[in-house]
C-alpha cells in the first residue's frame, strides 16, 4: 500500500520495516556518533576548564556562553530550515562543531588554551546549534514515514540516549590514557563520521513560502502555529514546568554528600539512574511505540515523573532514592518519545523547522532555567522541601494541564488508525488563519 511522502512530493511504498530505509540508518549512524561526541566533549571541556581555571563558576559560564547564541537563534534557524535545504544546514552546522573540536585539540597540543579560547569556541558550537537543531528535527521527519513517527522517534531517541550514557566514561577514560589533545582529537572524528552519514541522505523538497510574506511574520509563524495548536502548547508547556518544576539533577550532589552519604561514586550512580531508566523504555517503544492513547499517556508520565520526585525528595535510604531516579528516567523516557511524536505528526511540512525552533525554545528555557530554579528554591526553602514542592507543583501542572487541553487528553496518534483527514483539515485551517493575519 503507497503513503504519501512527508514532503509531499510523491508516494512511496513503506518499507516492511523502518531500519529497511538506507537514509534512516545513516540518522541512526549519525545520532549515535554525535551523541557519543558531544557528551564526551562536554566532558573534557568542563574538566580542561576547572584544570585551568580552578573556579566552579566557569563551569557555569560553559552552560551560559553556549545556551545565549543557541536560544538567541534557533528561531531564526527555524525560518531558515523552511527556506533552504535542511540536509544541506545539517551538514554543515555538524562540520563546524568537528572543526570546533580540531581547534581544541590544536591548542591544548600547543598549551596555549585559555578559559577565553575555551569559551569562544563553545559559543561556536551554541551559534551552529541554533541552526541544526530545527533543521535536523524537520529533516529526519521528511526521512521517517509519518506512519512510522513514534517508531523512529523511539529508536533515533534511544541511541542518542545510549551515546550520552557512554560518551562522558569514554570522554573521561580517554583522558586519563591518551591525554587531553588526543581525546579532542577522537571526537573530531567521531563527529566527522556523523556529518559523512547525514551528507548520504538526499536533498528534500523544500516547502513554498508565501509569497510577500514579511521577515517578520515568517519568524513568528511556528510560534503562531503551535499558539493555534493546543496539543502542541498543552505537550510543550508539560516539558517546561515538569523540568522547571520537578528536576533535581542539579541538586544531586547536594543529596549525594549531605542526606544520603554516599559520597563520589554514589553521586556517579545517581546520576546514571534516569538515563539507564530512559533509555531501557526507549528501546521497548522501538517494539512497542506508545502511540494509541498518546495524550493521555503523556499526562501520566508526566504526573509519574512529579511522584517520583516527591519520592526522591523524601527518601533518605539510597536504594529507594536510586529507584525514584531510574523511575522518573522511565516516565521522562516515555513523555519525550509522545511529545517528539506529537511534534513530528501534528507540524505542517510548510512550518515544521519553525514549529520544531519553538519546541526547542521551550527544551532550552526548562533545562537552563529548572537548574537556576533547583537551586534558588533549594537556598530559600532548603533542599528537600523544594524537591518535594516542585513534584507537587508538577502533580499541579498536569491537573491544570488536562482541564485546560481536552484534546490533549484524547489524543491517539495510533499509526494503524490514523485519522488523517481531521488531522489535514485541522492545519489547513490553522495554517490559513496564520496566512491571513501575516498578510
Amino acid at each position: 500500500m503507497a503513503h504519501p511522502d512527508p514532503s509531499g512530493a510523491r508516494p512511496v511504498r513503506a518499507p516492511r520495516r523502518l531500519r529497511d530505509l538506507p537514509e534512516f540508518r545513516a540518522l541512526i549512524g549519525a545520532r549515535s556518533t554525535n551523541a557519543l561526541a558531544v557528551s564526551a566533549l562536554a566532558t573534557v571541556v568542563a574538566f580542561q576548564t576547572y584544570e585551568i581555571t580552578r573556579d566552579p563558576l566557569a563551569l557555569g559560564w560553559l552552560g551560559l556562553v553556549e545556551a545565549i547564541p543557541a536560544l538567541s537563534l534557533v528561531l531564526f534557524g527555524g525560518h531558515l530550515a523552511d527556506r533552504r535545504d535542511r540536509r544541506t544546514i545539517v551538514v554543515a552546522t555538524s562540520a563546524i562543531v568537528t572543526l570546533t573540536a580540531l581547534v581544541l585539540a590544536a591548542l591544548s597540543a600547543a598549551g596555549v588554551l585559555s578559559l577565553l579560547g575555551i569559551l569562544a569556541v563553545i559559543f561556536a558550537t551554541g551559534v551552529a546549534s541554533g541552526f541544526e537543531r530545527p533543521a535536523l528535527t524537520a529533516l529526519e521527519a521528511q526521512v521517517v514515514p509519518r506512519e512510522e513517527a513514534a517508531r523512529g522517534v523511539s529508536t533515533l531517541s534511544s541511541v542518542s540516549q545510549g551515546g550520552a550514557i557512554l560518551g562522558p566514561a569514554m570522554g573521561g577514560i580517554a583522558i586519563a590514557v591518551v591525554g587531553i589533545p588526543t581525546t579532542y582529537a577522537g571526537i573530531a572524528i567521531l563527529l566527522a563520521i556523523s556529518t559523512g552519514c547525514l551528507a548520504t541522505i538526499s536533498r528534500k523538497p523544500i516547502p513554498a513560502p508565501i509569497e510577500g510574506e514579511p521577515i517578520l511574520q515568517a519568524l513568528l509563524g511556528g510560534v503562531r502555529y503551535v499558539a493555534r495548536t493546543p496539543a502542541l502548547v498543552g505537550s510543550m508547556a508539560l516539558d517546561l514546568f515538569a523540568v522547571f518544576f520537578g528536576g533535581a539533577i542539579a541538586l544531586l550532589p547536594i543529596f549525594a554528600t549531605d542526606i544520603l552519604h554516599v559520597g563520589a561514586i554514589g553521586l556517579g550512580v545517581l546520576r546514571t539512574a534516569p538515563s539507564v531508566g530512559a533509555l531501557l523504555v526507549m528501546l521497548v517503544a522501538t517494539r512497542r511505540p506508545p502511540s494509541r492513547h498518546a495524550g493521555r499517556t503523556l499526562l501520566l508520565c508526566v504526573a509519574g515523573f512529579g511522584l517520583s520526585m516527591i519520592v526522591f525528595g523524601a527518601s533518605t535510604i539510597f536504594a529507594v532514592s536510586l529507584a525514584a531516579l531510574f523511575f522518573a528516567g522511565v516516565t521522562d523516557g516515555v513523555s519525550m518519545i509522545i511529545r517528539n511524536t506529537i511534534l513530528r505528526v501534528l507540524s505542517p511540512e510548510r512550518i515544521r523547522g519553525r514549529v520544531a525552533s519553538v519546541n526547542w525554545v521551550f527544551i532550552g528555557a526548562s533545562n537552563e532555567l529548572g537548574a537556576f530554579e533547583s537551586g534558588v528554591a533549594a537556598r530559600l526553602f532548603g533542599t528537600v522541601p523544594s524537591v518535594i514542592g516542585g513534584g507537587i507543583l508538577t502533580l499541579a501542572v498536569v491537573g491544570i494541564t488536562a482541564w485546560l487541553v481536552p484534546s490533549l487528553r484524547s489524543l491517539d496518534i495510533d499509526r494503524s488508525t490514523p485519522d488523517e483527514g481531521h488531522r489535514a483539515t485541522r492545519d489547513r485551517v490553522a495554517l490559513a488563519s496564520v496566512a491571513d493575519e501575516q498578510r
